[in-house]
């Protein structure tokens, strides 16, 4: 039984030689060069935009992130049932995951007054010292007063009720209390302990910090039985379930992604789409490269035929269409991690674009390209660049020799 003859392999001196032929300018021939210069400056382009758009979406999104971790928590544990969150628990924990930091809370709503500005806010009862430990921003806020009235407050709400430290403000409360013979809804004056700034806005302006025994004084709460449970831990994702085994059935433990899910799907979709988006300016760049090897496939057709009747095989012809689209596109895919990795050291090292600290929490544009994004960014690229140098090779290679040197 006879064995398939094997093609023989490409003449690798050959095609290299030809390929540096064709990368020269050809005088006669100028709008080929044009188009292939065009092509490598799209791919080039599209590289370094992906790049420096991709790092400034990642960075954003980890400027949001580092800025709702601190105000949200890593975890909170909450009651199902009443009295389900107690000192009992928190010790239980403790034992179980002593490398853990916890800070019990109390919370309800209260509406601000002073000097005539009124203004909605969410309440915290908390133990000053255990929430220092697990809110840096709290800890670096609050101040030395002794009273149990005292109250911390955001930067924005404290501007809106002219209420710098030191100052009183009148919080109201949903219970009420009676007067005479009727009833009105219960008020105390706080003093302002210290003013935090999380670096967003709406969370300056919409939460409150005070002690647990203001919350056992005033609206009687049980000591030793809270509305819920911060737990702070440097990796919340891994340790979540482990802390969920540990906790009674009364009790549901919540990760700060889960509740700000929407937020970050979304961010997360918008990435996604710029990225496809971007994406196209390569895709066009590519049809450069596909009417740039196309046109030198046409002029070239007398050479490709002569080499055909010369002994070149239709691999070699192949390869060499092949590699110039190779080339252009691989030049211009260094080039452009050339010049995006330039751009983004420019705008982490000069601050050329300001921004609104109050909306996005920095002022300084935050950049961050991963390693992922990158890959991602290359694997797509030379795809789009793989398959652009199939068709005119293929087409190249499937030149008759008979047919065009008759034509000649």
């Amino acid at each position: 039984m006879s064995t398939p003859a094997k093609l023989p392999l490409p003449n690798k001196k050959f095609v290299k030689h030809i390929i540096r032929h064709y990368l020269k300018y050809d005088r006669e021939n100028p709008f080929i060069f044009i188009s292939a210069l065009l092509a490598f400056l799209g791919v080039s382009a599209g590289v370094m935009v992906l790049m420096i758009a991709m790092g400034i979406m990642n960075g954003t999104q980890k400027e949001f992130t580092k800025r709702l971790f601190v105000m949200n928590y890593p975890l909170t544990v909450l009651p199902l049932e009443e009295n389900s969150v107690n000192d009992t628990l928190i010790q239980t924990l403790s034992q179980k995951f002593p490398h853990l930091k916890f800070s019990p809370y109390y919370t309800t709503q209260v509406i601000t007054r002073n000097a005539g500005a009124v203004q909605g806010s969410l309440l915290y009862g908390v133990d000053y010292n255990k929430e220092s430990q697990i809110n840096h921003i709290f800890a670096k806020a609050k101040g030395d007063t002794e009273s149990k009235f005292r109250v911390v407050v955001g930067d924005a709400l404290s501007f809106e009720m002219n209420a710098p430290k030191g100052e009183k403000v009148t919080l109201y409360f949903s219970e009420q209390q009676a007067i005479g013979f009727g009833t009105m809804p219960l008020q105390k004056r706080f003093i302002v302990d210290g003013v935090f700034d999380s670096g967003l806005k709406a969370y300056d302006k919409a939460i409150m910090y005070t002690s647990l025994e203001a919350f056992e004084k005033l609206l009687k709460r049980e000591h030793g039985t809270y509305d819920g449970l911060h737990i702070y831990t440097q990796k919340p994702l891994k340790e979540m379930e482990a802390i969920k085994n540990a906790l009674p059935p009364t009790t549901v433990i919540e990760g700060w992604w889960q509740q700000n899910g929407s937020f970050f799907a979304a961010m997360e979709m918008e990435k996604k789409a710029l990225f496809l988006v971007l994406l196209l300016i390569i895709l066009v760049a590519s049809l450069n490269i596909i009417s740039s090897l196309l046109m030198t496939v046409m002029s070239r057709r007398s050479e490709i035929a002569l080499m055909r009747t010369l002994g070149a095989t239709k691999v070699e012809i192949r390869s060499i269409f092949f590699r110039l689209g190779l080339i252009i596109g691989t030049a211009g895919i260094v080039a452009g991690t050339l010049l995006g990795s330039l751009g983004i050291w420019v705008l982490k090292t000069f601050d050329l674009i300001s921004m609104p600290e109050d909306v996005y929490g920095t002022s300084k544009l935050p950049v961050d390209l991963t390693m992922n994004d990158f890959g991602l960014i290359i694997l797509g690229t030379s795809i789009i660049i793989l398959l652009s140098a199939l068709y005119p090779a293929k087409k190249a290679s499937q030149t008759d020799p008979l047919t065009v040197l008759r034509n000649e």
